[in-house]
Parts: structure tokens; sequence; C-alpha cells
């Protein structure tokens, strides 16, 4: 067996995907320096996708239910992200193929059968939580949920199938850097540092079924198996070179730890606001934690980043699934393409903002269905998670850069570890039917 890295392919088709053109390759061709900080890296892109909808929900809940108690496992999971983060990364760098590709080229019918089934299905549930993140920001504008969810699938829909999606997709995100207010927000809200500082150096856990059930969900919003699949794509899309790894694996690791300072931050601000109140139940009680930024219009920046990000990723997420899928079944996959050309991909597509959008109008709790959303990730990420770890240790995909020992025993400790929390939670929930 060679260990030599293997050649890069071009990509399907050469055609633009998100706005990246495919098939390109640049391991001949030397980035300046200065390309990589005009525009941010998968990596980072990928790393603060988690900070949507059911992302919001989840942090600001743990805040106000358990105060500064998840910061610790907070820190754990930041190194899970990391570590998980930058193997699909290299991944991507090389052996110049997406996850699914890969999954398809190394495993079984089977086994790329069961992995793409549990990349839909949490999907299709993340799905649900942007649009539901849609509705609660409307609602925070007066407007009935019930009008906006199905106004927006409409938008969203014909934005992607008719190609003008990049253009929205610039305003969108613009949008979602409201939340870059929480870290000024936990200052001003004058928590309590030491223990604070405490909390995230030495663990407080608590043995209950509802600090697993938010430790599950905590996982599932941070470490979601759509973000390991973009980033990878990312870099393949990119053309990035193994050459250019190491400027690459600094945006992956770095993009990682920069998207959970935000998330401990959300938590730290929430906490301070409203601690100890149990958890929460609405959106507009959420943005109580963005009171001392903007006063009386902390729910109108609230809604403001809560649009945006939900918008975002309620195209972006459905996409990576068509993308995922039509790659491992080797078919066309193009946003530029028409139904009678990607069948699958667009049909793959508008049947998940479909879906998402006709669960999120099921009148539950918004909080409820939010976070309940980000466990049945949590649940499906080692299965995902399962297959980069394999894929990385295999010196016929990565050659030299394969998992070196140490590393291949902190990735399999990090996803052992999201495993075991997942089956804990299986079990107390059987259980508890029981």
């Amino acid at each position: 067996m060679s260990s030599a890295a293997p050649k890069r392919k071009v990509n399907q088709n050469g055609r633009r995907h998100f706005g990246v053109h495919f098939g390109v390759s640049t391991s001949k061709r030397k980035r300046p320096f200065w390309v990589y900080l005009a525009a941010a890296g998968p990596g980072l892109i990928a790393a603060n996708a988690g900070n949507d909808a059911g992302g919001i929900a989840t942090y600001s809940s743990a805040g106000s239910q358990f105060g500064y108690r998840t910061l610790f496992f907070m820190v754990l999971v930041t190194v899970g992200l990391v570590v998980v983060q930058e193997m699909s990364t290299r991944l991507g760098v090389y052996s110049g193929k997406g996850l699914a590709a890969l999954i398809r080229e190394e495993f079984s019918v089977r086994l790329t059968g069961l992995a793409m089934v549990a990349l839909t299905a949490s999907n299709t549930g993340l799905v649900v939580s942007e649009f539901a993140g849609i509705g609660a920001a409307f609602q925070l504008f007066g407007v009935s949920r019930y009008v906006s969810i199905p106004m927006s699938a409409l938008f969203i829909w014909g934005l992607v199938v008719f190609g003008s999606y990049r253009y929205a997709e610039r305003i969108f995100l613009i949008m979602s850097l409201a939340f870059f207010a929480y870290p000024v927000a936990a200052v001003l809200g004058h928590p309590n540092w030491h223990k604070v500082a405490a909390q995230t150096i030495f663990p407080h856990f608590i043995v209950s079924n509802s600090f697993i059930f938010l430790g599950v969900a905590l996982i599932g919003t941070t470490i979601s198996p759509y973000m390991q699949v973009y980033a990878a794509a990312g870099v393949v899309d990119r053309g990035i070179s193994p050459e250019e790894y190491p400027l690459e694996r600094a945006d992956a690791v770095g993009g990682a730890i920069f998207a959970d300072i935000i998330s401990i931050f959300i938590i730290i601000a929430t906490a301070a606001a409203i601690g100890g109140t149990g958890p929460l139940s609405s959106a507009k009680q959420a943005a109580l934690a963005l009171a001392p930024v903007a006063g009386s219009h902390a729910v109108i920046l609230f809604a403001i980043g809560l649009l945006g990000a939900s918008a975002l990723a309620g195209a972006v997420v459905p996409l990576s699934t068509s993308y995922a899928v039509a790659e491992a079944l080797g078919v066309e996959r193009s946003v530029s393409r028409k139904f009678r050309q990607a069948p699958l991909f667009l049909g793959l597509f508008s049947a998940q903002v479909l879906l998402g959008a006709a669960v999120s109008l099921v009148p539950v709790n918004l909080i409820t269905l939010l976070i309940f959303t980000q466990v049945l990730q949590g649940l499906l990420t080692p299965i995902i998670l399962t297959f980069i770890v394999v894929l990385s240790n295999r010196r016929s995909v990565l050659g030299d850069a394969v998992n070196g020992r140490i590393f291949r025993k902190v990735a399999a400790i990090s996803v052992i570890a999201i495993a075991g929390l997942s089956a804990v939670l299986m079990v107390q929930t059987v259980i508890g039917w029981l």
C-alpha cells in the first residue's frame, strides 16, 4: 500500500456550487496570504453555522436553566469540535473529495446508506428548527407564524431554485451578525466572574435527565453532522492543495474555537440575565439576555439576528443534504440546473424545505421544538463522526497525512464520549417510558 497522499481529482462538471467554482485545481497555483484574510474559510463558516436558531435556543436554555454549570461541558465540546473539524477539512484537502464520496468509495453500500439516512434525518430536523426560528422572529415583529413560515419557505425555495440565493445570502449573513452582541451583553450583565471561571475550569455536572438531555442537545448543535460535510466540501470547492493546508488547518481550528467562544458568551449572558429561572418558555424571554446592550430594543435586535441566522441556514442545510446524497449516488448536483437535469438534487432540497416548514407549523412550544431537534442531531452525530475517524485513520485515503498515534486516541475518545452520552440519554428515555 503506497504511503503517498492520493492525487486530487477534479470535481464533477466544473460548475459553480454555492458561488464557488468547482473543478479548477489550484494545487499548482499558490494563493497569496491576503486572499485568505479577505474571505472567511470553510472552517470558520462551518463552525459558526452552529449559532443558528436551534443553537441560540439551546445555549440560552442552558444559561437560564443551569446557570454557568454547562460551561465546563462546553469546553469539552469545543475540544471535540476542533478535533472533528480538523479531520473533516484534512480529508477534503488531501483526498480532493467530499465526505459522501469518500464514504461511498471506502465502505459498503449498506453503510453508505446508513450514513446518508443519518445525515438526512439530522438535517431535516435542523431544517424544522430553522423555519421555527423564522416564525419566532416574525412573531416578535407581530406577524403570525402561519403566514411568515409558508411565505419564507416559498421565498427561500425560489431563491435557490431560480439561482439568486447567493445575493440574499449576504444579507442574511449580515443580519445574523446581531448575535455578536452577546459577548458585550455578557460583560455588561455583570455576571459572577469568579463562578464563571470556576465552573469553566472545573466540572459542575448535575446527574439528572434534564441535564443529560441538554448536554446531548449542546453536542448536536455544536458538532452538527452537516457542518462537517460542509467543511470538507468547502475546501474541495476552493481547490485548496496539501501545500496550503497549514493555513486551512488554522482556519478550521480557529473557526471552531471562535464559534464556541461566542456560544459560551451566550450561556454567560443568559445566565447573568435570567439564570435559575428554569427552561426557556419563549423567544422573547431569550432576548432578555441582550437587554444590557440594546435596552428596550433587545427584542428587536434578537429578532433581526434570529431571522438572518435562520434564513441563512434554512437554505444551506437542505442544500448540504442534497449535495451529499447526490455525491454519494454520483448524480447531477448543481443549483444552476433545472429539475429535469437534476431531479434528485433539487427534489430532495424541495422536499426538505416543504417538510421542515410544515412540521414547524405544528402547535408546540417553540423552545421545546428547537432543543428537541438538537437532541436528534446529538443522537445521530456519532454515526457520521465514526465514519470521519475511520477515514482519517486510513493511509489509503490520506497517505502520510493520516492521523498520528496521539491524535487517533484523542479522536476516538471524543467520539466514544459523544456516543456514550447519547446512549445514556436513550437508555434513560426508554426507562422513563417503561
